[in-house]
């Protein structure tokens, strides 16, 4: 059987002594990077929007990334250990950030962003949930690279042995998610976009198509360990997608042209 190992990345890219940078981090960096490179050009266009704004945009959805992100994992997924490792809250490079903690994060600060700047909230979301995919990718990468959040045990010629796990042939999970939520969302997104439609829907179809790729990578996830199945038999992360699907059609449906 062909199976493929791990390269065993180390999760450190920069070791300076006392300063370790990890890979995890750079993905971050780079993701928010991306975002503002891409961000600035796309106001050029914006009708709304101006440098400023953007500014604000960036600043307080990078806070909210980072802090809904950390505290949704937190609550969702371990909230035990962190009462009992209290310390272990800020150590943000071993991985532990929450997707649906960080949207959360992100949408509360667009709300304050919005009430600033006299703009309804939900036109900001429409304009950056088409670089929210370029985070995911580069995100799930990192998992990659951490060997954490693998797939369950496959015979498939793609699958991957993930040494710092076991010696089992695995899904890599990490890659469906950084093709279908990275780069397959962002097509979807860039292309629906360009034909400017109804404020609410671009935001609806980012929360759709996220929602549904992440429900079907689940099956080939491994659940936390910590948690397993819940109910229904369904993981956590499957159990945060239906309010998000639920939501998606309300915006996507909701708003007609004439808005």
């Amino acid at each position: 059987m062909t199976m493929l190992i791990h390269p065993q990345i180390d999760p450190v890219a920069i070791n300076l002594g006392p300063l370790k940078i990890h890979w995890y981090g750079l993905m971050y960096f780079f993701s928010f990077m991306l975002f503002l490179l891409i961000g600035k050009k796309s106001i050029q266009q914006s009708k709304f929007l101006n440098l400023q704004i953007f500014d604000d945009i960036f600043f307080y959805s990078a806070l909210g990334v980072i802090l809904g992100g950390r505290i949704g994992y937190i609550l969702f997924y371990q909230p035990a250990f962190y009462l009992n490792n209290p310390l272990e809250i800020i150590s943000i490079w071993k991985g532990g950030m929450s997707f649906h903690g960080g949207l959360i994060g992100v949408i509360l600060s667009i709300i304050f962003v919005g009430k600033k700047h006299h703009i309804a909230w939900l036109k900001l979301t429409d304009f950056i949930a088409p670089f929210v995919p370029i985070g995911l990718g580069f995100g799930r990468l990192g998992n990659f690279i951490n060997q954490e959040l693998w797939g369950k045990p496959s015979l498939l010629p793609w699958s991957v042995v993930f040494p710092k796990t076991d010696n089992l042939s695995r899904h890599p999970s990490q890659i469906y998610e950084f093709f279908l939520e990275g780069v397959i969302l962002f097509m979807i997104l860039k292309f629906y976009s360009k034909k400017e439609p109804a404020t609410g829907k671009v935001s609806g179809v980012f929360l759709i198509f996220y929602s549904l790729f992440r429900f079907f990578v689940e099956f080939f996830r491994e659940p936390d360990s910590f948690i397993g199945f819940l109910f229904l038999h369904l993981t956590m992360g499957q159990l945060l997608c239906i309010p998000m699907l639920i939501v998606g059609l309300i915006l996507f449906f909701s708003f007609n042209n004439s808005d």
